[in-house]
Parts: structure tokens; C-alpha cells; sequence
């Protein structure tokens, strides 16, 4: 063994440019590996942190016990206390302070007119609390409000809005609010809980703005007195309390905020970013066994004359391993050292673009480091295995070739694999995408595709690189012909230097297609159901922003040029004890406005007893029109309905409907989403339009979109989303690119005579590397065109299955134009790659090539 480790050592040293492509896809994968790892658990420190210190003088919080979450929500609403409830409180044994914490939505206009947040996380309003120690924001400047318009704001919102002290400006609750800034506030020692903005209010402008009726509020924080710990405080309490309402500790109510953000927001975005390390971990995995494959290829007579000496096959396997290990272990620590900068870089870079990240230093754990070492090391050595193993299987007799060119073919045992696989990844998804439809199904067949593609790689090279080569022929004469036929020298090479940028592209192109297809599927929802011209809406998207106001729907209905205007609330209520989404609206305007299909009974008799409901939830829960339902509010109190319409979209419509007679008595704060406008016969869409406006304006200034704008911006998220990932899968492509490039200069070196006699010949430098340059670009070509295949496949399997999968309809869309920028990238890529290795080529002195063996 240590004259193998000495060998290998001697050999690193003398080819070190052999490993450079392997050592960067290594350190890359692992950097971002060990990136995401730091980067999640800063989050969550700071994330506790910052709960911590903002809640640290609530010993109690008194709040309802019961809610109601309604699918795809994982944070439920909860029933308002009754504020008469502080007296109760105050003189239960332990408490010496408490107060009532009244919380809404509540929107800033900044100082350009426009809204402050709403891009996800909450704008929140609330009472401002005198009590510095249960008041979770901390006064920073100026001072508390003290009268009617009177707020603070938190400085983070402040500053993103040009806000300062003395300013005043609009605070949509959802009706607009004029307000003066009196203070700026911190939140647990931050400028504002990430990118979450707040607005301190009197407790009377509170009430009257944020609540259904004065006496309300969404708890009641207490503070303990000397002697008292928050265990005893809640022990006290709880026998003073009615049904329905509990105490839980300060530190319980810390822990639910901290797990309600790493449950929504870090465990997803964390899982996102895993998942990408594990593509570049995979990209790499082929660039690193290609490399050790060549490298194994290139050394067949030096290991031969070891095993002519002497060595068994175990010694030659282990040295090879060696080189491996080697190479894995400072790649790998590097990598750590690099993911430590990129999780430092997205703590800077997150804010910027609007996601949330608390200041606070990197927290560094051991998983953290170790994961990613260990899973960097063994990548490489299972990389590097087959190769070692083809390495110790190398014959004596082999010393006496001349050459060691790897001049592999495709073999027919690969064609009949590969083909079986593709059998199989076809029957498996189609049965999860059409016959049973399944995710799990349609993801395992994803899965045996995109194995069918690497097993098959060397058989399809050979055509592939025939039918994209071709043209070179005549374009670039006997350089192009040379190019072609040294990328089909070795179909086994081309295609896996190859599929390490096809599975990169892939992803790329399912993103896309995916996306694609989701605006695809918001543009024929909208198409469909929206019958309006115009649509009134706030640009925000997941808890953000407040909504619009409730009046401002008959606002705009009273202009002459308005034939209906109909605002679209939403209200929750239990449905045969399962949360639901209701839709708070006329009816009657609802059904003249948007296509709600087929319709039995009549949308005209809901009244403040009845609701119509789909044809889908109908028929699981067994209703048609004529009975009854019982609904329980958030409240608390249940009411039995009459179903008295079963119509056939829900899409922009909702699965429940009720009026808004029938939601007055139990809602809360009341907004509407989205209010839909159509215009009187010869009112055109311009006029329309700007008499919606001139109204929208004294309610916020929302936005007032046509059908089509709406429906862009409705899927303005898919946008932000597939940038992201576009930035992410950048790293896949850069690493299979170092592939390609480091498998061409290893091909350069092993063909150092060959490239010689070419010289010696008569061929010129540029010829030299053009010839290099284009096996580049054909190798690139294969695996992008092999990658938009596997993409477009992938991307129309997941579509078709989430259609299966969901009550919403989902639309399929290639779109040409993207996936065109994608081939042209992939391709040019491809020539990048391969410039170096050609000036390398170029380089090479003429009778030194010649006499080299």
C-alpha cells in the first residue's frame, strides 16, 4: 500500500492540470453544498434570536384556543378575545402588567406613492403597547402615537419607503388611512422582522380600523411579576379564563413563531437550495468519473509495466483511489471554506432583492461542515471507482501497445439496457400521468428516464454527433470533418462528457416548460372565468399586503360608465369539520362577471342563510341544492346553510360562496382580493379604465389592470421564481462546462503526436483550433439537445401529473422563444469551453508532438 500511496503521489505532482476540472467541480459542489447548510442554520439562529429578544418580557399570552386552517395554509386563523378579559387577567396572583394586542393587516404607501412590502411576508398594523416590556417593537426615535393618526412604524419599513418622523402619509387597513409618523421602532433589536413591515396605532384607531367591533383583540400579552415564572403565571391564569380561550408561556409563543417561520419559509426555501447543491453534485459526479476514466485510458501502458513488475491488480485499484482521495480531501475542504463566502455573500445579497434575512453572524455547526466533506469525498471516490476498478484489471501484455488512446465504442449490452430503461420510464410515467394519476409515479418514471438517457448516451452520441456534425463538412471543410470525427473517436467519452451539461439543460428546460406552463395555466383561467374588462388588485402575493376595501366595488359601480363591479373577500369556516376558503361577494354580480359553468339552482336566493358551492367539494360531501351544511365560524358560533346553487368553476370563483350579509357576523377585518369591473355597451377600454382609476384612487391607488395585464401579473411570482433558479443552475452549467473543457485537454494531451503530424502536414494553428474548438461545440450540442428533450419530457410529465393531481385545470406550454436562448447558451457554452483547451493545442511545438509516445 505505501508504494502505492507513493505512486500516486508522484503522479499527482507530475500531472496536476490532469485534476484541475475535478478538483473545481468538487470544491463548486461542495461550496454550495455547505453554503445552504451555514446559511440555514444562521437563519434559524437569527430567526430565534430575534423572537427571542422581542418577546422576552411576555411571560403569558391569553389567546382563543381553536382555528381553523384552511388547505394550503399552515398558519390558521383564530377567534379575537374579548378585551374585558385584561381586568380578569390583572387580577389573577402572579400577573403585574397586561394588555390587549389587537393585530391586522395594515399596508404603508411610501413616500412615492407607492406600497411598502406585500411581496410575501405580512404588512402588519396593531395598538401600539405602553408597556416596554410586552411591547415586542422597541421605540427607537421620536415617540409613541398619542392621538387619533398617530403611528409608528418600523425603521426597516421606513427606510424602503423614504419615511421619517413627522411625514405623513396613507396606511391601507384595507380603506386608506391618512396617518403622521411620530416614531420608528425596532423589532427585536433589527430594523424590522426581515422584510415584514409594521405600523404602531393608538388602541381606539386600532379598534376602529382593525376590528369588526371595539372589545377586540387577537390575544393578551401579561407580564409576571418578581418571584413568578411563566409556568406558574400560566398556572394561575388558566382557572380565571372562559372555554375556548388558554395561557401559554411567552417561551412556547417564541418557539410557535420561530417553527411557523422555519416551517413555511426555511424549511422550503432550505429544501430548494438542496436540492440544487444535489444537481451540481450530480453534474459533478459525471465530470469527475470522465476525468478519471481518461485519465485511467492515458496510463494503460504505466500501469501495465507496474503489473509486469509486479503489482497486483489491488495495488494498481488502491493507487488510482488514492489520487482520488487526494484530490476529494483538499477539494472538499476548500469547498468548506468557499461555502462559509457564499452563505456571507446571499446574507448580503437575500435583503437586496426582497427575501427575508436577519442580520446576525454566520453560525458555522458541525453537521454543517461535516456533511458536506464527507458527501464531497464520496462522490469522488464513487466517481473515481469504476475507473480504478478498469485500472487494476489492466493485462501485462498492454506495456507493448503503442498507443493508449481510449477508443471505446458503443456496446450492444448499453443499447439493450438502455432501451429497456426507456421501456420502462415511459409505461411507469405514463401510468402515473394518465391511467392512475400519481406524482410518485410520474416522478419514479421522471427518475428511469433520465437513466435511460445516460445508458444510452454512447449509442445516441454516435447519430447524434453524425446528424449535428454534418453541416461542418461543408461550413469548415476538412477542419469541421476532423471535428467530427474526433468527438465520434470515443462515443463513450462524448457522452459523458455530454450528460453532465444534458442534465444541467434538463433542468433547465423542465424550469422552464414548468413555468411556462403554470402562465399558460393562469392566462386560461383568467380567459375563461373572468368575463370583466377591467381587474382592481394589489400587487402582492403570499400573506402580503392588505387588500382593498370593501366599498370600493359599489365606489366604482356608481360611475356611469360601469355596468358591475364585484369585489371577491375571503372568509374561513369549518365544512364538515375541514377548513375551508370562502368567497365573500354579491352573487348575483359574480355570476354576470365571471363563467362559473354549468349552475343548478340560483345564485340570486343566497341571502344570509344559503351558500353555493362546486360541483367537485358537492359531490364529496354528498350536497345538492336544497340541503343543508353546517358551518362553524372562527367565532365560534355554527350556523346551518342551505345550499341553494352547485355550479361548475371554481378557479378565480373559489369552492364556497356566501354574501356578505351572511360573513357580517363573524368576520373580523374585512377586504376584498380582487374586484372585478365590467364596463355598459360603448364604454371604451380606455375610458373605462380611467374612470376606474380616478376612483381607485381615493382608495389606496390599486392597481387597475386589463384582462390580459392582470393575468401577466398574476404569474409575475413564476418570473421571480425561475430568475432564481436560472441563477442557481448556473452553477450545474459552469461545472459541466469545466467537464468539457478538462476532458478536451485531457483528449489534447493523449493526442499530442496525432495533433503533431497534423501540424507536420500542413495544417495551420487557426485550423488547429478551430478543429478543437468545434468538437467542443458538438460534444455541447449533443448535451443540449439531449438536455431539451429530457427537459421537455420531464417538464410535460410533472404538468400532466399535477393536473391529475389537482381540481385545477393545468395547462401545457413549450415556449419556443426560451427554450431557443437556452440551445443557443448551451451551445456557446460549449465554444467557451473549449478555447483554452485549443490554444493549448495551438501551442504545442511541432517536432516535440511528433516524438512524443
Amino acid at each position: 500500500m505505501n508504494a502505492s500511496v507513493r505512486i500516486s503521489v508522484s503522479s499527482l505532482r507530475a500531472h496536476k492540470r490532469r485534476f484541475a476540472g475535478t478538483f473545481l467541480a468538487v470544491l463548486l459542489g461542495v461550496a454550495f453544498l455547505a453554503g445552504t447548510l451555514v446559511m440555514g442554520d444562521t437563519l434559524r439562529a437569527s430567526f430565534d434570536t430575534m423572537f427571542g429578544n422581542a418577546t422576552s418580557g411576555t411571560d403569558a399570552v391569553v389567546r382563543s384556543a381553536g382555528t381553523i386552517t384552511t388547505p394550503g395554509e399552515s398558519q390558521g386563523v383564530r377567534q379575537p378575545v374579548d378585551t374585558g378579559l385584561v381586568s380578569a387577567v390583572e387580577k389573577a396572583p402572579g400577573v403585574a402588567a397586561a394588555e390587549p394586542d389587537i393585530q391586522g393587516a395594515g399596508q404603508l404607501v411610501g413616500a412615492n406613492g407607492k406600497p411598502i412590502g406585500g411581496q410575501g411576508p405580512p404588512t402588519l398594523a396593531g395598538n401600539w403597547i405602553d408597556d416596554p416590556k410586552l411591547n415586542s417593537y422597541q421605540l427607537a426615535e421620536g415617540r409613541a402615537p398619542s392621538k387619533s393618526g398617530e403611528v409608528v412604524v418600523n425603521r426597516g419599513a421606513a427606510e424602503k419607503g423614504d419615511l421619517r418622523i413627522g411625514d405623513t402619509t396613507t396606511l391601507r387597513t384595507p380603506d386608506p388611512v391618512k396617518v403622521t409618523i411620530v416614531g420608528l421602532a425596532t423589532f427585536g433589536g433589527e430594523d424590522g422582522m426581515a422584510q415584514v413591515t409594521y405600523t404602531g396605532m393608538t388602541r381606539s384607531d386600532a379598534e376602529r380600523y382593525l376590528t369588526a367591533k371595539p372589545g377586540e383583540a387577537a390575544s393578551i400579552l401579561v407580564r409576571a411579576g418578581p418571584g413568578t415564572n411563566q409556568q406558574e403565571l400560566v398556572d394561575a391564569l388558566t382557572p380565571v379564563l372562559p372555554k375556548g380561550v388558554e395561557a401559554i408561556t411567552g417561551q412556547e409563543l417564541a418557539e410557535e413563531n420561530t417553527d411557523m417561520i422555519s416551517g413555511q419559509f426555511l424549511s422550503l426555501f432550505t429544501t430548494f437550495l438542496l436540492v440544487f447543491s444535489g444537481v451540481a453534485l450530480l453534474v459533478a459526479t459525471f465530470s469527475i468519473h470522465n476525468t478519471f476514466a481518461i485519465v485511467v485510458a492515458q496510463r494503460t501502458r504505466e500501469n501495465a509495466l507496474l503489473r509486469a513488475l509486479g503489482a497486483s491488480r489491488r495495488q494498481v485499484t488502491a493507487s488510482t483511489l488514492v489520487e482520488a482521495s487526494v484530490v476529494a480531501v483538499i477539494a472538499s475542504a476548500a469547498g468548506l471554506a468557499g461555502g462559509i463566502g457564499i452563505a456571507a455573500g446571499l446574507q448580503a445579497l437575500f435583503p437586496a432583492i426582497g427575501f427575508p434575512f436577519p442580520e446576525g453572524d454566520l453560525v458555522i455547526s458541525g453537521l454543517s461542515m461535516i456533511l458536506p466533506l464527507a458527501v464531497g469525498i464520496l462522490v469522488c471516490l464513487g466517481s473515481a471507482l469504476l475507473p480504478a476498478v478498469r485500472a487494476g484489471r489492466t493485462a501485462p501484455l498492454a506495456a507493448l501497445r503503442e498507443t493508449a488512446v481510449d477508443q471505446s465504442g458503443a456496446s450492444r449490452t448499453s443499447a439493450v439496457v438502455g432501451t429497456g430503461l426507456a421501456a420502462l420510464a415511459i409505461a411507469v410515467t405514463l401510468t402515473g400521468v394518465i391511467v392512475s394519476p400519481s406524482l410518485w409515479l410520474a416522478g419514479s418514471g421522471a427518475i428511469l428516464a433520465l437513466a435511460a438517457f445516460v445508458v444510452l448516451g454512447p449509442v445516441a452520441s454516435i447519430t447524434a454527433v453524425r446528424v449535428l456534425g454534418s453541416p461542418l463538412d461543408k461550413l469548415r471543410g476538412v477542419t469541421g470533418g476532423l471535428a467530427r470525427r474526433n468527438a465520434l473517436r470515443s462515443p463513450k467519452r462524448t457522452a459523458a462528457t455530454a450528460s453532465a451539461l444534458m442534465i444541467g439543460v434538463a433542468v433547465v428546460s423542465l424550469f422552464t416548460v414548468f413555468g411556462a406552463s403554470l402562465k399558460a395555466t393562469m392566462d386560461q383561467t383568467v380567459s375563461r372565468s373572468f368575463a370583466g374588462d377591467v381587474a382592481v388588485s394589489t400587487p402582492s402575493f403570499g400573506a402580503g399586503g392588505s387588500g382593498l376595501s370593501p366599498r370600493l366595488a359599489p365606489a366604482i359601480a356608481e360611475r356611469p360608465e360601469v355596468d358591475t363591479a364585484v369585489g371577491l373577500g375571503r372568509g374561513v369556516a369549518e365544512v364538515d369539520g375541514e377548513g375551508r376558503a370562502l368567497t365573500v361577494t354579491d352573487p348575483v354580480a359574480l355570476e354576470r362577471t365571471f363563467d362559473l359553468g354549468n349552475v343548478q339552482g340560483s345564485m340570486r336566493d343566497l341571502g344570509d342563510d344559503g351558500i353555493a358551492i362546486t360541483g367537485s367539494e358537492a359531490e364529496k360531501l354528498g350536497l345538492k341544492p336544497g340541503d343543508t351544511a353546517q358551518l362553524a365560524f372562527t367565532d365560534g358560533k355554527k350556523q346551518t346553510f342551505t345550499v341553494r346553487a352547485v355550479y361548475g368553476r371554481s378557479e378565480l370563483a373559489g369552492d364556497y360562496v356566501i354574501t356578505r350579509d351572511a360573513w357580517a357576523p363573524h368576520r373580523t377585518q374585512d377586504s376584498d382580493t380582487l374586484v372585478a369591473v365590467t364596463f355598459k355597451d360603448g364604454v371604451s377600454a380606455a375610458d373605462g379604465k380611467a374612470a376606474v382609476e380616478k376612483v381607485a384612487t381615493a382608495y389606496g391607488n390599486p392597481e387597475v389592470q386589463t384582462r390580459d395585464e392582470y393575468a401577466q401579473s398574476s404569474a409575475g411570482g413564476i418570473d421571480m421564481m425561475l430568475t432564481l433558479v436560472y441563477a442557481l443552475l448556473a452553477l450545474a452549467v459552469l461545472i459541466a462546462l469545466l467537464g468539457i473543457a478538462n476532458t478536451l485537454t485531457l483528449a489534447v494531451h493523449e493526442r499530442t503526436r496525432e495533433l503533431g503530424l497534423l501540424r507536420a502536414v500542413g495544417q495551420t494553428r487557426a485550423q488547429l483550433r478551430a478543429m478543437v474548438r468545434w468538437e467542443s461545440v458538438l460534444v455541447a450540442a449533443f448535451g443540449t439537445v439531449g438536455g431539451l428533450a429530457l427537459g421537455g419530457f420531464l417538464g410535460w410529465v410533472l404538468v400532466k401529473a399535477s393536473d391529475g393531481a389537482s381540481d385545477s385545470a393545468f395547462a401545457f406550454a413549450m415556449p419556443p422563444f426560451q427554450l431557443t436562448v437556452v440551445a443557443l447558451v448551451g451551445v456557446a457554452a460549449g465554444a467557451l469551453a473549449g478555447l483554452r483547451p485549443a490554444r493549448r493545442a495551438a501551442r504545442l511545438d511541432v517536432l516535440r508532438a511528433i516524438a512524443t509516445e
